[in-house]
């Protein structure tokens, strides 16, 4: 049986948020943190690898560890960790350990009390590992009683949080990547996947959440919703309805693609890059994970990766990728390609555990 492509649909993957911090805004402070000199140098390790890596030392170190990243620049992964023991064991392991201040549950303390007592529309968390600190974003619907609310809370907690406001308004995007359209609206599909054995694709909750049928660019319908979860979460799942070719891949827009073999963890550090129609491929750093993003109107979506991939209205929906291992789903944020941005993503591991799919 012979299939048609969707027009422009090399993309299987069309990435990003729109997210921005304000020049200058992010300073990671390392003041409360200290690098232990290793015997041994830190094994030289790809980003999947150092990912695996943290992992296997963050069960078995326990409450000992305090969060890992990835240094792009050495190649190598940074273990947190609260005492000198604890350092002897990551730096066995072939890793780079670091003794710091404050203990994951110390700032899994610190998200509780933000999200009880300064849950503010227009405003992000995140832990950062390099920092040590949760790192709390208000952007410019944040008003001043709200911004003097944020900060006597924030300073409550003392060296575990860390304020600061961006330029940009967080917010989810309908419109962008490889088109897909319906109700009047258009998303991004994010990456093809199969449920027993029948094809459907990933794409964006709050996409999914106002739109149930879905089209191509050429306006012919290829797909019904099968799954949505927004807010909260931010995934939907669309079951192709038309006999349309549907390659794992993503649109580098050079007239060239990359092929997609399954999904990865994201890792702090990790390179990752985004496609989409309205600003085409951008590439970038994962510079957060388990972020909790509130867009107002009640959508508060927690457990996205935060990057640093700049995108723009036109690119929502769609997906972040690092080699050929699919990342992340695009949710929203602020920002331009122009003068930079900060991205969130739903992670793919877990929309694709939720709908009991797969890549391919």
């Amino acid at each position: 049986m012979k299939h048609r492509r969707i027009p422009g649909r090399r993309a299987v993957m069309a990435g990003a948020g729109i997210a921005a911090l304000a020049a200058g805004a992010v300073t990671f402070q390392t003041a409360n943190a200290s690098e232990v000199p290793a015997d041994a140098a830190p094994r030289t390790l790809s980003a999947q690898a150092a990912g695996n890596l943290a992992s296997t030392l963050l069960q078995d170190l326990g409450a000992d560890a305090a969060g890992t990243y990835y240094d792009a620049k050495s190649k190598s992964l940074v273990v947190n960790v609260l005492d000198e023991a604890a350092a002897e064991a990551v730096e066995s392991a072939g890793a780079k350990a670091r003794v710091v201040a404050n203990s994951l549950a110390d700032l899994r303390s610190a998200r509780t009390t933000l999200q009880r007592d300064a849950a503010v529309p227009g405003t992000s968390w995140v832990t950062d590992p390099v920092s040590n600190k949760v790192v709390v974003t208000a952007d410019r619907t944040v008003s001043q009683a709200e911004w003097t609310e944020l900060t006597e809370v924030v300073e409550g907690l003392g060296t575990t949080v860390e304020l600061q406001r961006t330029k940009g308004e967080f917010k989810p995007f309908v419109a962008g990547g490889d088109a897909i359209t319906g109700n009047g609206g258009r998303c991004s599909l994010g990456f093809n996947v199969t449920k027993g054995g029948e094809p459907h694709f990933l794409t964006a909750g709050h996409c999914t959440e106002g739109i149930s049928t879905w089209s191509d660019s050429s306006g012919d319908v290829i797909g019904e919703n099968a799954a949505s979860s927004f807010p909260g979460d931010d995934y939907g799942l669309v079951k192709y309805t038309a006999d349309v070719a549907h390659p794992s891949e993503v649109n580098l827009y050079d007239g060239s693609s990359q092929s997609i073999s399954g999904a990865a963890e994201a890792t702090v550090g990790m390179q990752v890059t985004r496609s989409g129609s309205t600003t085409q491929v951008h590439s970038g750093t994962v510079t957060g994970l388990d972020a909790t993003v509130n867009y107002g109107n009640g959508d508060i979506v927690n457990g996205l990766i935060q990057t640093d991939v700049c995108a723009e209205p036109g690119d929502s929906g769609g997906s972040l990728f690092s080699g050929d291992k699919a990342v992340g789903l695009t949710s929203g944020g602020s920002g331009d390609c122009t003068s930079g941005g900060t991205t969130f993503f739903q992670p793919v591991t877990e929309a694709l555990s939720a709908t009991g799919t797969q890549i391919g």
